[in-house]
């Protein structure tokens, strides 16, 4: 007569326990067989936003080729790139077709983006009003002024020293009277002067427009008046969601005050070691690599995807 087998009662609590046990031992062993080419891919990013200016550029403005680089590895990688900056989109359709770089753009420091193809996904203008009182309204400044729309950039002043930071484009301001301009579709209004100058000048702009404009330095020498709600960060929300990515699975780089929302809704922001204190201040749990002027983008991206399972140590 064969052996009686009995069968154990079965608790369901802990066959959960054992169950779930059991499927994280096999993950940890199927990433340990894994080749080192994959080990990296559970912290890859799905997309990686830069500014430019004192970011992607060096402090002569143009694009190193180490960065460039490391940029075409990232879209080796099928890791979405987005330019962030607060250029003009025309200036931008000639950076990336200059270089041949798949990028989706993020201009006027978030009012506008377009597609890899060029096709306009989203814009946001200042409100007729607000324009209206920063254009036509007199100022206790030195600084000049400078308006922004679909056509261009516009002064009322040669400032030849600015174009400095436009070499590697061309790109051209046009001279006219701003108090003449029309108030509508006007993306942005800089101020450009010392900063302590632009300091006051901030007072009697929120003094003036209220809540009706929103406004950030994006260099010390550059004061922007940008539409309600309107920056970086945002943009990027509309973007990733747009692409179907979440703001955790996206990585930015960036160094002035205009960057400071989109470094801190990413799941990986990384601040410049060239920053504005006021940034570096604003975001202190966020990491802060090396200098513009060394490449540092290039630098962290290499060890990033050589080596994504070791500590960063900046240059």
């Amino acid at each position: 007569m064969g052996a009686v087998i009995h069968r154990a009662a079965v608790n369901p609590e802990q066959l959960i326990i054992s169950i779930h046990y059991y499927f994280r031992i096999s993950q940890v062993i199927l990433q340990h067989k894994r080749s080192p080419s994959h080990i990296g891919e559970y912290t890859m990013a799905k997309l990686a936003a830069f500014d430019m200016d004192g970011t992607l550029l060096m402090p002569d403005h143009r694009l190193g080729e180490q960065t460039l680089t490391a940029l075409k590895r990232l879209r080796e990688r099928n890791i979405t790139l987005t330019f962030a900056t607060g250029r003009h989109v025309l200036e931008m359709h000639h950076v990336i077709g200059q270089f041949s770089l798949d990028a989706f753009l993020i201009t006027g420091n978030g009012t506008r983006i377009h597609s890899l193809e060029g096709e306009e996904l989203y814009r946001q203008d200042l409100a007729p009003e607000a324009a209206e009182a920063v254009l036509h309204s007199k100022w206790d400044t030195q600084a000049s002024m400078h308006v922004f729309n679909d056509g261009g950039w516009f002064t009322g002043q040669a400032r030849p020293e600015l174009l400095q930071a436009h070499v590697f484009s061309g790109f051209h301001y046009q001279l006219c009277d701003p108090k003449r301009m029309s108030a509508q579709h006007v993306t942005k209004i800089c101020f450009c002067g010392d900063h302590d100058d632009l300091r006051r000048l901030r007072i009697q702009l929120n003094e003036t427009l209220g809540d009706r404009a929103f406004l950030c330095f994006s260099a010390m020498d550059c004061l922007e008046v940008l539409p309600v709600g309107c920056n970086k960060g945002a943009a990027l929300a509309v973007l990733s969601q747009h692409l179907g990515f979440t703001l955790q699975e996206c990585m930015a780089f960036g160094d002035a005050m205009n960057d400071r929302e989109m470094l801190g809704s990413v799941g990986r922001g990384f601040i410049m070691g060239n920053a504005m204190p006021q940034l570096k201040a604003e975001l202190p749990h966020l990491p802060v690599i090396g200098d513009c002027r060394h490449q540092a983008v290039s630098h962290f991206l290499t060890h990033w995807l050589d080596n994504p399972d070791l500590p960063y140590s900046p240059e």
